[in-house]
């Protein structure tokens, strides 16, 4: 009785909080009519999409408006990731993040430009107490743009709760986005669980062919089968006035008509976002770069988004009736796409199966795993893998073949290199890398002790110890020596490092710090002469760029500038 109680309370507070939306509270960001490249839920890299990605008709620079009044309670700036972003807060709990800002509104770019000259730096994080920075909804904050690493012209929208929870903003309202399609399929795909388990005689991962009926359904022809199994499907939704594939807000199962599973965008929490690669088949996505969302969730991974899940999703094929398993797939609009899938009991022993490779390390996921041999060491702490795991680990040289880029890695994974036998110099230069099957490597954080380097990854791969010896580069694109710039409102100089990537920058004009934004995407740091610090005729520009092993270049120029 008390555990049904419980229950009950459960439900009554889960739908409380449904109904608890301020629905028309938010208004829109933009003033202009709201069309998505993104919606709230996307399965992205190693992450749940958080927001909404608004077009912005292809320009930078579009007003960016206070979606309700608040306050600006943080404000960051990154090369990667969001870029320039704005975090509002407001009154009833809810923060609003505007993210890719091309720049902000006067009175916080001032307040922004203080900061960033006050410490000597472009990248800042900033928590402004909560009078500082007062806005009103449908104020202008900031302008739109492409900084981190955005590909395009957009602005990333997010709504968040009071602990700092994404929540789908399409709970809040914004009726105006256009949606009349239902969502897209593209492969419907059957999974084996159990030893005895075989869809049509098959184990592992089974690619099924949906035929479309006459009432426009779908419907996959009656399958063999027995143990245990469950589905996954590659979807989306297009949304009208795109053609972006876009995230679906929900897909469902029935089984002979009985709820089964669900999984709702509604809200994430961030510490729960990499679970996204337990979510989907993490080998096919990187084998062919597209996810297949499984319809089961874990005991040990109980993601906010699976709201329901009879025996985590998995069938038990293991009597002479017929099983009837649908699937419905739903945009908020509630435009829905229904699969059907008729499913016949017939075990067999005659199962094509792949035999397990078993291999000398053999790993449970719910125990940390150490290896030291020769030069190289390796460290896989409890959780970091799914599930317990043979690994394939081979050690080369001066590197490691860590497994299978194929298995997905939950957690951070220490690898360590002994160095002792290097000079001081060649340590210096010396960085670990992952080295790619073209031959190419990437430069991984390394830290270095005197005689053991390491690197956390995140990704089983091949990693080597690499050297770089290689300065950056640094060359001026709007000017040259002794340049009258008068006319000129940015000083622009483009910075590159081939190996390892740029670290650290910095500028300054007659030994004085001078600002300079800097974009990776076209590596560029451009400063804009109406900060009002360049005020000589006569100027000095010296540039100093260091990459991730130490190495620097320095850069000296004289310009003249008459204001």
């Amino acid at each position: 009785m008390k555990s049904f109680l419980i229950l009950c309370l459960l439900i009554f507070q889960v739908s409380y909080a449904q109904y608890d939306i301020p629905k028309g509270y938010f208004g829109s960001p933009l003033d202009i009519p709201l069309v998505l490249s993104g919606t709230f839920g996307e399965l992205r890299s190693n992450h749940f999409h958080a927001g909404l990605d608004i077009k912005t008709q292809g320009v930078e620079g579009l007003e960016v408006l206070a979606s309700a009044s608040g306050y600006v309670s943080r404000i960051k700036i990154q090369r990667f990731g969001y870029g320039k972003t704005l975090y509002v807060t407001h009154p009833n709990g809810y923060q609003t993040v505007y993210a890719h800002l091309k720049k902000f509104s006067p009175e916080i770019e001032e307040f922004v430009k203080s900061y960033q000259y006050r410490k000597e730096q472009y990248e800042i994080e900033i928590f402004p107490e909560a009078g500082k920075l007062p806005v009103q909804q449908g104020a202008v904050i900031a302008y739109s743009g492409n900084t981190g690493s955005s590909q395009g012209a957009h602005l990333h929208f997010e709504i968040r709760d009071a602990n700092a929870r994404p929540m789908n903003p399409f709970l809040f309202g914004f009726e105006e986005v256009k949606d009349t399609r239902s969502p897209s399929f593209r492969n419907i795909y059957a999974y084996t669980v159990s030893k005895d388990a075989h869809v049509n005689y098959k184990t592992g991962r089974i690619k099924l062919k949906p035929v479309k009926s006459k009432n426009g359904h779908w419907r996959i022809p009656e399958i063999d089968a027995a143990g245990k199994i469950y589905f996954g499907v590659e979807a989306y939704d297009r949304l009208d006035l795109a053609f972006n594939k876009n995230g679906y807000y929900e897909i469902e199962s029935a089984l002979n008509g009985l709820p089964y599973f669900r999984a709702r965008f509604d809200r994430f929490s961030f510490g729960e976002s990499r679970y996204l690669n337990r979510l989907i088949d993490y080998g096919f996505y990187k084998e062919y770069k597209r996810k297949i969302h499984k319809l089961r969730s874990y005991d040990y991974n109980r993601l906010e988004i699976n709201d329901l899940y009879t025996n985590n999703g998995i069938l038990d094929i293991n009597d002479t009736i017929n099983y009837k398993y649908e699937l419905k797939i739903k945009d908020f609009k509630n435009n829905i796409t229904e699969i059907h899938i008729p499913i016949s009991y017939k075990p067999s022993t005659k199962v094509e199966s792949d035999s397990l490779k078993e291999t000398l390390y053999f790993v449970h996921h719910d125990h940390a795993f150490a290896l030291d041999k020769g030069m190289i060491d390796i460290y896989i702490p409890k959780h970091a893998l799914y599930e317990d795991t043979y690994l394939n680990i081979e050690i080369e040289g001066e590197g490691v073949k860590l497994h299978d880029y194929r298995t997905p890695v939950h957690k951070g994974i220490t690898v360590g290199f002994d160095v002792s036998e290097y000079t001081a110099r060649d340590k210096e230069k010396l960085f670990i890398g992952n080295k790619m099957p073209w031959g190419d490597i990437y430069y991984v954080s390394t830290k270095k002790s005197t005689n053991r380097f390491t690197a956390g990854v995140k990704e089983f791969g091949h990693y080597v110890l690499a050297k770089d010896e290689d300065l950056p580069t640094i060359t001026p694109v709007n000017f040259r020596n002794k340049q009258w710039l008068s006319n000129y409102r940015y000083l622009k100089v483009k910075i590159d490092d081939e190996t390892t990537g740029i670290d650290s920058f910095r500028a300054t004009v007659n030994g004085k710090f001078i600002l300079m934004e800097y974009d990776y995407k076209t590596k560029l740091l451009v400063h804009d002469f109406n900060d009002d610090i360049v005020k000589d005729t006569e100027n000095n520009f010296k540039l100093v760029v260091t990459d991730k092993v130490g190495n620097t270049s320095i850069f000296e120029s004289t310009f003249f500038r008459k204001k």
